[in-house]
């Protein structure tokens, strides 16, 4: 244990840092304006007009929320003044009936109601906590700051939290301050308070702020105060340009976190430095939200050469990846990682919008353009055959599209299919890898057995090319008539052995159903609604056709066009019925004609000669705990093949209202390819 000369000398060496901490520490108390009261605890200021606490510093002992002025005012202290706030985002409180996959964590922000408000702002870790000697806790005052004291013994991180050492005494008021990490420079966790019976402290960390999502905007703060659809994402980049802007030229400010940072990192040896990190995270920051979580894991799954995939909500942006990638290797191992990773990024984000026109892809492309030229300037020092391994960044799948393509005859012919395999890329960029297309075509069933005997050997080699773990998801485009298909229930072979056994498919891989009528050319509904969805705050199902009783005549072609026509954003439907024919079929041709990206129904729905039943309310009540607690359209897709894979368990002792779930999944902004090269029907 460090004695107290040890603790003198190491606070000597981190005077600067302590100043920096101090300074941006806060209190949380009552509306400005508001005499005699007493701090309610502390939080830490984190990006320009925004400060992280704990949830639970703004409720009273009886668990309720604290008093505030009208709309909700508090006050927020540092520098000697008292500044008006509001609780914007509470991550304790997922939405109101939200499921069991909503992100809960002690941690709430508050944003300063005047945007004009100058102040420092802490340095977050963008990577987990390990083992601190050198650990402060801060608390905010309403007076001048006190000392911090040091928090010794760090232990591991468990369900509680963090821990730190039992001797250290956290004295009132200091929940919701920073706990920083000196030999970092960085603060690595938000201070709760101390354990009623192991008597250790504990403090969430900071990495916990990744799930944060659009549903934990509190009633009554969505407008220009919060944060957009992606809150994460729009913070985070708020606080590395914010930190990135403060080594500019002429600026009369004083010495900066990144200043501190510098000096007790100085002789270290490292190649990849507070410096290169600094710029790295500006860099990032300025790039669009990865459109899925898996493609910053698949990122770093290929610069680390290792094949676990850790929960998808454990790294979320391309920040959250480069903080996976300090593995305590040697200087030169570690500089040869982040140039790797900012290099499949860089040209990552240049693919997405290569060919998209407008004047904010443009933007995306000189950002990207900008990583790659950091990148370069940094891989100048790599040995040989180093540059010529990351130079060529290879274009990996994200996802296998099997098409079924209808040949029309005349009335009362058969319906016959031809089918194509391709692989997708994002954007509507899209390989056709096979095809099977003769004169006659084959019956629907036929055509999929040819695609089952092929598909499990190519969705193998695509996850091989998508990366180390990689699963790339499955989408099968199908026509009217054949949205009843049980994809998620297609068994694919499990090896390329020539015997290999067949598995199902669907909980292993994200599986969706999308329609062969959208193609690339896209529906202004279409787009309008998909833009809604991924804007919404949480998702709702729309049950068609409505509850029996309802006042819409229930059943009516007329009825169904009102009701989903008239539908708000975040809407998606849901049906019990069987939509292989009858009212279910035109109910979906009704939802795709009024723009609807997504819905989700059973592949063996109940048909128009049986009444809704038990079953059918186990569905229906399933589906809205799905999408209350999806936290957005782009995470469906995971969620349903994580329903899918508890349906497939709970087998054997009876069935699961999703064991044969169907996920229409449409995005505008990746349209199928072009049908067989324009190619037109054949009719023989």
């Amino acid at each position: 244990m460090p004695t107290s000369e040890d603790r003198t000398a190491g606070r000597a060496r981190y005077t600067q840092l302590l100043d920096h901490a101090g300074r941006t520490t806060v209190a949380l108390r009552p509306a400005p304006g508001t005499s005699g009261a007493r701090p309610w605890g502390s939080g830490v200021l984190i990006a320009p007009g925004w400060v992280l606490t704990c949830a639970h510093v703004l409720a009273a002992s009886d668990g309720r929320r604290r008093d505030t002025g009208p709309d909700g005012v508090l006050g927020v202290t540092f520098d000697g003044q008292v500044v008006a706030a509001r609780l914007v985002y509470d991550l304790s409180r997922p939405a109101p009936d939200a499921g069991p996959a909503a992100a809960r964590a002690d941690l709430a922000l508050v944003r300063l109601l005047d945007p004009e408000t100058a102040h420092p702002c802490a340095w977050l870790s963008d990577q987990p906590a390990t083992l601190l000697e050198d650990a402060y806790i801060f608390r905010g005052h309403d007076e001048s700051p006190v000392d911090p004291f040091i928090a010794v013994r760090f232990g591991a991180r468990d369900a509680r939290g963090l821990q730190f050492g039992s001797d250290v005494r956290v004295t009132p008021g200091a929940s919701g301050g920073p706990l920083l990490d000196c030999d970092r420079g960085e603060v690595v966790g938000i201070v709760k308070g101390r354990h009623q019976q192991d008597h250790v402290g504990l403090a969430v960390p900071v990495t916990a702020l990744r799930g944060l999502g659009p549903e934990h905007l509190v009633e009554g703060a969505a407008g220009a105060e919060d944060l957009g659809p992606d809150p994460y994402h729009a913070l985070m980049s708020l606080h590395d340009r914010w930190h990135w802007a403060g080594q500019e030229l002429g600026r009369a400010a004083g010495p900066t976190w990144f200043d501190a940072q510098h000096t007790i990192m100085a002789g270290r040896g490292r190649l990849w430095g507070v410096q290169e990190r600094l710029q790295a995270l500006d860099l990032l920051a300025r790039l669009p939200a990865p459109r899925d979580p898996l493609v910053v894991e698949a990122a770093v799954g290929e610069v680390l050469e290792r094949g676990e995939r850790p929960g998808a909500w454990l790294l979320r942006t391309w920040r959250d990846g480069h903080g996976a990638l300090y593995q305590g290797s040697d200087p030169y191992t570690e500089l040869r990682a982040f140039v790797h990773y900012l290099r499949i990024v860089a040209q990552r984000t240049a693919d997405e919008v290569r060919d998209a026109p407008g004047d904010e892809a443009a933007g995306v492309r000189e950002q990207a353009a900008r990583l790659a030229e950091f990148v370069q300037a940094k891989a100048v020092v790599l040995l040989p055959q180093d540059r010529r391994r990351i130079g060529p960044v290879r274009r990996r799948p994200r996802s296998v599209l099997v098409e079924f393509e209808p040949l029309f005859y005349d009335e009362g012919g058969p319906e016959l299919f031809n089918w194509s395999v391709s692989e997708g890329y994002g954007q509507g960029q899209w390989l056709r890898v096979d095809v099977q297309e003769s004169p006659g075509g084959v019956p629907f069933e036929q055509a999929r057995e040819q695609v089952l005997r092929r598909l499990g050997g190519r969705l193998l080699r695509a996850d091989g090319d998508a990366g180390p773990g990689a699963r790339v998801r499955l989408e099968v485009a199908v026509p009217e008539g054949r949205w009843d298909t049980a994809v998620g229930q297609w068994e694919v072979a499990a090896s390329t052995r020539r015997t290999a056994r067949r598995r199902p498919v669907g909980p292993g891989r994200a599986v969706i159903l999308r329609d062969q009528g959208r193609r690339e050319q896209v529906d202004p509904a279409w787009l309008r609604r998909w833009q809604g969805l991924a804007a919404a705050r949480e998702l709702e199902a729309l049950r068609v056709p409505p509850r029996p009783g309802a006042d819409t005549g229930t059943g009516s072609a007329e009825a169904i066009w009102r009701l989903l026509e008239t539908a708000g954003d975040g809407v998606l439907p849901a049906l019990c019925h069987t939509v292989a024919d009858g009212f279910g079929r035109d109910a979906v041709g009704v939802a795709l004609d009024t723009g609807f990206p997504a819905g989700l129904w059973p592949a063996h729905g109940h048909g128009e000669q049986r009444d809704c039943d038990a079953g059918c309310e186990e569905f229906h009540r399933g589906v809205r705990e799905l999408l209350q607690g999806s936290g957005g359209v782009t995470r469906l897709p995971e969620l349903v093949r994580q329903l899918r894979a508890k349906a497939t368990e709970a087998a054997e002792e009876g069935t699961h209202w999703a064991r044969d779930l169907v996920l229409l999944y449409d995005d505008p902004e990746d349209p199928i390819p072009p049908l067989f090269a324009d190619r037109p029907q054949v009719s023989p």
